[in-house]
């Protein structure tokens, strides 16, 4: 599969713990310390033994200054598109356009109804999703001086006024691995995000690539205009036979050949170490981003 030519991002994927908060504002801010320029929090709104993600979202845009912040993905079923569209335009504006939209249809559907959600089938949450998308994206069209009606199965807004605008073109990030997800991603989303442990083999990746481009494509965009962004775990140390395992150069090099191959730009480390985001941003980052540069400079010139 071909390289999107996306600048590449490295991230980090947090556990949001509320046993210990601050060790986990401390980790977001050793992520930035350490030059990532991404952090990412899970979002299980059913779940007591995590902080409530997008307060702590909130929180920790105000003691940070650079880095972006997104779910790893956000719950829609528990999360109404039209609030949660306003919400992410302010925080897009508080924290100086650091915001990306990362989202999710919600695969716990025990769990989401015991909190008061709908309980939907697969092919619903997926529908619902699409809707919602349509509901974000027309709260954000601040300029659009027409009310906001949308008359879907799921989600209906008639009459809302529209804005606030973000600062920037917030990015929406879907965390998709089957086809009906696949090709939402390339008809109205700005990103593909899974994590690698769920794909089971990396040459998922081709797969998924093919399905969201032809999706994209007839839908009118161009495949390109969507990122693709991993989660991905493992350890340094002595190498191993498996993928990230082993000293940060050969992380790069891995890291790297996702890239060209698959078209992967966006890659964020699933730890709680701050010496693994340490090495991750002031190692592996900038030689994955040389090791790239140069091949793309090399393919330019052929």
């Amino acid at each position: 599969m071909p390289d999107y030519g996306h600048d590449l991002m490295f991230g980090s994927f947090i556990t949001p713990g509320s046993a210990d908060p601050k060790q986990v504002l401390d980790l977001a801010q050793a992520s930035e310390a350490a030059g990532l320029d991404l952090v990412t929090f899970q979002d299980h709104p059913y779940q007591p033994r995590f902080l409530d993600t997008w307060t702590l979202l909130t929180y920790v845009a105000a003691r940070t200054e650079r880095v972006r912040l997104a779910g790893n993905v956000l719950n829609l079923p528990l999360r109404p598109p039209a609030v949660l569209a306003r919400a992410a335009a302010s925080l897009d504006l508080l924290s100086g356009g650091r915001f990306e939209l990362g989202l999710g249809a919600g695969g716990f559907r025990e769990a989401i109804e015991a909190m008061g959600g709908r309980r939907l089938t697969p092919a619903q949450s997926v529908d619902a999703l699409g809707e919602a998308i349509d509901v974000i994206r027309g709260v954000w069209d601040a300029g659009n001086t027409a009310r906001l009606r949308i008359d879907g199965t799921y989600y209906q807004v008639d009459g809302a006024k529209r804005g606030p605008a973000p600062a920037h073109d917030i990015g929406i990030w879907l965390g998709a691995y089957k086809p009906r997800m696949l090709r939402l991603v390339g008809g109205k989303a700005d990103g593909w995000l899974p994590s690698l442990p769920y794909l089971s083999d990396v040459r998922r990746l081709a797969d998924g690539n093919a399905i969201i481009d032809e999706a994209a494509a007839a839908a009118g965009r161009d495949p390109a205009a969507v990122r693709r962004l991993l989660n991905v775990g493992g350890r340094f140390g002595p190498g191993g036979e498996e993928l990230f395992s082993g000293p940060p150069g050969r992380w790069a090099e891995q890291l790297a050949g996702l890239t060209l191959e698959y078209g992967v730009s966006g890659y964020i480390v699933m730890a709680d170490d701050p010496a693994v985001l340490r090495t991750f941003g002031g190692e592996v980052a900038p030689a994955t981003r040389e090791l790239v540069a140069s091949a793309r400079a090399s393919a330019s010139r052929t």
